[in-house]
């Protein structure tokens, strides 16, 4: 083996220990890129103020302040958080319980920057972190203390009871050939019930009864009294009788039948008009209080007629759009209206029902609590010149 011509001393005395300290073309270049790249980023921001800060598109219903930043971010600094007073001047959503022991921010619930949605589909954790352990500030709580799902543990509806007036048998309005003054029909429910929104609206009866059931009183007149408070009812026959007499006073002084619909013998003939009329008017009150009004409504005196009292909504603590459900026939939801007879019955649908379409699984109907539930009670809901929605509907 050939002896070595040059050490290891040597080779190294050929590096060069000061390359560093020099600046070649290729790092010098590197330095100055990145210093003027930086510096060109920081004007950037400097200049596009809030454009880069954008995490995501705004939701409908806060689309008009997607170049406004500042309008909810009140500070400049990246990544501030909104805080609620941000949202109380535009909307100052009401308290959701006075005996709750927490209160979420808005942006807890609420989460911008998601897409074109509906910022009111909440997530049920926003909801469970209270109720799936209830606790309240004083007195037990009336509401279900564990409730952490639709499909799960949600507890059965409280259906309650009627408080309506009007006196109705559903199984003989739906039967087959009924009898009206359009020949034999056969009803359906959409014929007297209507959705109105969110709920239906209330049975009117010169919409849904008066074709069928119209108030007649008298053979001398073919348009029937007016479905109103009595003392209106009273007044209005009282002029007809008196505008009748009026114009065939000759009327007067013949002898009056027997009236076999109030069950009244034959009378002598009136001694004049304001008899003739006190006669009419009477014969009309029996007709009505003891006969026509009976059919429907509860009559524990004469010319007392209590108030209908149908309510437009049922469920106190829940919301339902009938609107939604247009894809569904009555029957399916309200089986048992077919076959009611009594006015006390309660028809609406068990929660089982429900859960047939509003279960988990990716081919269900949506089952988030927001569906059915509001958070802020709106009754109480301020304008933004600080007056209640109450307030200013009375002015």
């Amino acid at each position: 083996m050939a002896g070595r011509t040059r050490t290891t001393k040597k080779l190294a005395q050929r590096i060069d220990l000061n390359y560093f300290k020099r600046l070649y073309p290729i790092p010098r270049w590197r330095r100055i890129l990145s210093i003027a790249l930086v510096a060109l980023g920081l004007v950037w921001l400097l200049l596009a103020r809030e454009r880069p800060y954008n995490a995501g598109p705004l939701a409908h219903s806060h689309a008009l302040l997607g170049r406004n930043c500042t309008a909810c971010h009140t500070a400049a600094a990246f990544g501030k958080k909104v805080t609620d007073q941000a949202c109380v001047p535009c909307h100052d959503g009401p308290i959701h319980q006075k005996k709750q022991t927490f209160t979420p921010a808005c942006t807890d619930c609420h989460v911008e920057h998601q897409g074109s949605f509906r910022l009111a589909a909440t997530l049920d954790t926003a909801c469970t972190q209270c109720h799936a352990d209830l606790k309240v500030k004083t007195s037990p709580t009336v509401f279900a203390p564990r409730v952490t799902s639709f499909a799960g543990d949600h507890p059965a509806f409280k259906l309650g009871t009627d408080p309506g007036t009007v006196k109705l048998n559903h199984e003989v309005h739906l039967k087959k050939d009924l009898r009206s003054p359009r020949g034999l029909v056969q009803l359906k429910c959409a014929d007297c019930h209507r959705s109105a929104g969110d709920f239906m609206a209330p049975v009117d009866y010169e919409k849904n009864c008066a074709e069928c059931h119209p108030l007649l009183f008298d053979k001398r007149f073919e348009e029937p009294a007016p479905h109103k408070k009595p003392e209106i009812v009273l007044d209005y026959v009282t002029k007809r009788f008196t505008d009748y007499i009026a114009r065939h006073p000759e009327e007067v002084h013949m002898a009056d039948p027997a009236d076999p619909r109030i069950m009244r013998p034959p009378l002598r003939p009136a001694r004049d008009a304001a008899e003739w009329i006190a006669r009419r008017v009477s014969d009309t009150e029996m007709l009505l209080w003891r006969k026509s009004c009976k059919e429907c409504h509860p009559v524990p005196k004469p010319r007392e007629i209590p108030l209908a009292a149908i309510p437009a909504r049922w469920m106190q603590h829940a919301w339902f759009s009938h609107d939604a459900h247009q894809m569904l026939t009555c029957a399916e939801c309200h089986p048992k209206a077919a076959t009611s007879r009594e006015t006390s019955d309660v028809l609406l649908p068990t929660i089982e029902t429900c859960r047939r379409c509003h279960r988990s699984g990716a081919d269900s109907a949506e089952s988030r609590c927001f569906e059915c539930h509001v958070y802020h009670d709106w009754s109480k809901e301020k304008r933004p010149d600080g007056r209640s929605i109450s307030d200013a509907t009375r002015q």
